[in-house]
Parts: C-alpha cells; sequence; structure tokens
C-alpha cells in the first residue's frame, strides 16, 4: 500500500537558532570569553547581547577594529568548536519549543530553521532538538553572504519552503534578526531575553515566552489566503 501524498503545506514558520529555538547566550558568551584571552582581547555580556546573532565576523569588526579581518576564520572556527562542546554539556532547548513546534506541525505548517549560524551548529541542534525531525528546511550560515540585518537568509528560507516570504512568520530574538524577517517581506514576531521589548518594536508581535504563541495566533499575522 503507497502512502497517501501530504497536503500542501500553504503557510510556513521560521525559527532563528540560537536565543530561540536554544537558550544558548551563555554558551556563545563563555566560548568567546575562552578564546579572547589569548589574543590579547576582553568581552563582556553587555557588549556581545546587542551584537548576538550577528556572524562572528560581524561581531568581531565592532568590537576589535583593531583586529585584521584576515583573522577572522581562524578565531570563528575555534570559537565555534568551543561553543559546540559547551552546548553538548546541558543542551539548552528553549522553554515551550517542543510544544510549539509539534502544534505547528499538526496544524499544517511548514517549518524551517533561519539561521546565521555554522552547518555544524545547527546539524547538533537538529539531532539534540526533541522535535527536529519536524523541520523541513534549514539555512545555515554558509549558505549566505550578507548576515541579518539583510533579509537574505530568511528569503532563501522561504524559497526552500516553496512558499513567498508574506507566507511566511519568522520567529527572532534580535532585533537584527526582526529586521531582516521584515525586509524579507515576512511577519516577524520576537521573543524577549536577548533583547529588551524596546529594541524590538519593529515586530508584528512580541511575547516573553514561546509558551504565549499558538498555530492560530501565528497564522493570523500572515496575509489571508
Amino acid at each position: 500500500m503507497g502512502m497517501r501524498p501530504e497536503p500542501a503545506r500553504t503557510w510556513g514558520v521560521i525559527f532563528d537558532m540560537d536565543g530561540v529555538l536554544i537558550d544558548s547566550f551563555q554558551a556563545h558568551f563563555k566560548a568567546w570569553q575562552k578564546i579572547l584571552p589569548a589574543l590579547g582581547l576582553e568581552m563582556t555580556e553587555e557588549q556581545l547581547a546587542p551584537l548576538f546573532g550577528r556572524t562572528n565576523a560581524d561581531i568581531l569588526a565592532a568590537l576589535f577594529p583593531i583586529l585584521p579581518p584576515e583573522r577572522y576564520p581562524a578565531i570563528d572556527k575555534e570559537k565555534e568548536a568551543l561553543f559546540r562542546e559547551i552546548l553538548l554539556e546541558d543542551f539548552p532547548e528553549t522553554d515551550g519549543a517542543a510544544e510549539l513546534i509539534a502544534a505547528l506541525d499538526r496544524a499544517g505548517a511548514a517549518l524551517a530553521i533561519g539561521s546565521s549560524a555554522p552547518p555544524e551548529n545547527v546539524q547538533v541542534t537538529l539531532e539534540n532538538l526533541s522535535v527536529g525531525g519536524k523541520f523541513r528546511a534549514t539555512t545555515n550560515g554558509s549558505e549566505i553572504t550578507r548576515g541579518k540585518p539583510d533579509p537574505e537568509v530568511f528569503v532563501k528560507t522561504a524559497r526552500k519552503l516553496g512558499l513567498p516570504p508574506s507566507l511566511c512568520a519568522v520567529i527572532e530574538d534580535a532585533p537584527a534578526g526582526v529586521a531582516a524577517a521584515k525586509a524579507a517581506g515576512c511577519s516577524a514576531i520576537a521573543k524577549t531575553g536577548t533583547a529588551p521589548r524596546s529594541k524590538l518594536a519593529q515586530a508584528d508581535l512580541i511575547v516573553d515566552s514561546l509558551r504565549e504563541l499558538s498555530p492560530l495566533r501565528i497564522r493570523g499575522l500572515l496575509v489571508p489566503v
């Protein structure tokens, strides 16, 4: 007996990864703290917070203009390998993520991850999230040439889902990510935590927890079909 083809999914939800699916700020910060002293550099949580969600190259350029850009790739590689080690010590799945993803899947949403993180980080997250198998597409940092707030990551991810951006909602935690979602033509939902509510005002909806979201509430933000 052949399986019945699944009906086409007519709307989508694209999740940012860091700060949305995983509470990874501390793991990133710890990784930076481990590698910067050897470079004669230091970083505070207050410095990292407004840059969270940007590429490592963007973060290095913003905080350490003294550092020549040709050193970025080696630093990036070392920092992300450390990050994955720290992450796996105690995998920080965001509260409410599993329930929301399962509910969206049941409601017929096409699900994806759109992140500027390296492919290895996205893979580790997919393998360790209890609902990692529900995602139909991912876009990672190796596939984009321009980091958020540029819309490239979300335009590409919507295309992978076979949907126009207007039928996709993006869930983000960073001001740059909200700006990228809006520039892509997606609806933007912002989760507070990484950034305060005041910095996320561009979003269509702001929540303090993923538990405040439901398929109905998210679908209501999209252009009526």
